[in-house]
């Protein structure tokens, strides 16, 4: 077999966090925890926060925040993401101390086997798809907005949740309150909603001020957001990473007998951006479009060009990608440890093309042009994320 750029460490990483926390409050746990924070965890607060700043990896703290700051200065330490390094996989293996191949959530756009498509698992839409291209059911391209070919109006996938429905799994919070502890979020997309920092950021006081042991998640999207339209040296990136970091500290001031966990589900980098639309010599051999992530696209293949896909591949993307057969994948336990979902093997494909580069390959052009900032490819950048530990008397 050939040899891989590093890969996850999955015994230091968001299942074993995720482990520790459920340990700490009595409930079931299935990996092991992770020493960083049961160090931390042993001291036994009232309220333990985990604040999760999405794709706020080491490598971006480096690049913009002092290391006499907040945020670097209490830098516990370094640990791993999961792969894929993205958010549908990572914040779902640290909500639920599941790795990817348990939970199934395993990147934007999964294959439901049972719907025999790709879906958009947190929109619960079709995957977006071009107008006029070969999967396309308008067979007719037509200009779009940012002087690309236009995309297809997105469909709801089902009248009901598709992921929810075929790869549900129970929540760490959900765990501890079995187990008779409090527990709570404080997300966007958990009620009551909380919709932008200070919300969340709210709530957490609010709880961490009633009586009584708690725990309580509580998740931002920023600066996820800001670099993928901007890139990770961005103006606007800088910005808003230095503003997350003063309103963070503000808020851990107004905490007492917390233990204060900041972390990030992935990392981010500065990618250059291809579409598969482009190469049609690689669209001829596919069944449908590309799932997963762009940079950790699963490909299914037609029989007839199984054989000679391989050298097609790498004769178009060389040494780019890293194209593994799924029986790779699964030997290699890419996708984590533990149980695996029973239809986690249907969704991988026939091979999986990794980015162990610079180069995401998208499926619609408006995407790639959009989208200079990416993750979830296998890079010391995109796996490497901090937990950083603030003790709060």
């Amino acid at each position: 077999m050939k040899q891989l750029p590093p890969l996850p460490d999955y015994d230091h990483c968001l299942v074993n966090l995720a482990s520790s926390v459920l340990k700490h409050f009595g409930a079931e746990y299935s990996a092991p925890t992770l020493s960083l924070a049961d160090t931390y965890l042993a001291k036994d607060y009232k309220n333990v926060v985990v604040l999760l700043l999405d794709a706020m990896g080491v490598s971006i703290l480096q690049k913009h925040l002092s290391e006499n700051g907040f945020f670097r200065s209490h830098l516990a330490g370094s640990y791993s993401s999961v792969f894929p390094p993205t958010t549908v996989a990572a914040t779902t293996s640290v909500t639920s101390g599941l790795f990817p191949c348990e939970s199934a959530w395993l990147g934007w756009d999964c294959y439901f086997p049972e719907l025999g498509k790709n879906v958009t698992v947190y929109t619960n839409s079709d995957q977006l798809i071009e107008a006029g291209s070969p999967f396309s059911i308008e067979k007719e391209a037509r200009p779009g907005d940012y002087d690309c070919p236009a995309v297809e109006e997105r469909r709801p996938a089902a009248d009901f949740h598709v992921g929810f429905t075929y790869t549900s799994y129970e929540s760490i919070v959900s765990k501890m309150i079995k187990a008779g502890s409090e527990a709570y979020f404080s997300s966007p997309f958990v009620e009551p909603n909380p919709q932008d920092l200070d919300a969340i950021l709210g709530r957490v006081t609010d709880l961490c001020n009633q009586p009584g042991k708690k725990f309580i998640y509580a998740y931002w999207n920023e600066p996820d957001s800001t670099m993928h339209r901007t890139g990770t040296v961005s103006k606007e990136t800088h910005e808003i990473v230095t503003a997350l970091e003063k309103r963070v500290e503000e808020f851990a001031e107004g905490l007492s007998d917390t233990l204060l966990f900041i972390t990030a589900d992935h990392g981010h980098m500065d990618s250059k951006n291809l579409c598969i639309l482009d190469y049609p010599e690689i669209m001829k051999c596919l069944v449908r479009m590309p799932g997963i992530e762009p940079r950790a696209l699963n490909l299914f293949i037609k029989d007839e060009y199984k054989d000679e896909f391989p050298v097609l591949f790498k004769k178009t993307f060389g040494d780019k990608f890293w194209l593994l057969p799924k029986e790779e994948v699964i030997e290699r336990k890419l996708f984590g440890l533990g149980k695996e979902h029973p239809k986690f093997r249907e969704k991988l494909g026939d091979y999986l093309a990794i980015s162990i580069s610079d180069t995401s390959l998208f499926n619609t052009h408006v995407e790639a042009k959009l989208m200079p900032g990416g993750h979830a490819g296998l890079s010391k950048e995109e796996l490497e994320i901090p937990l950083i530990a603030v003790e709060l008397k």
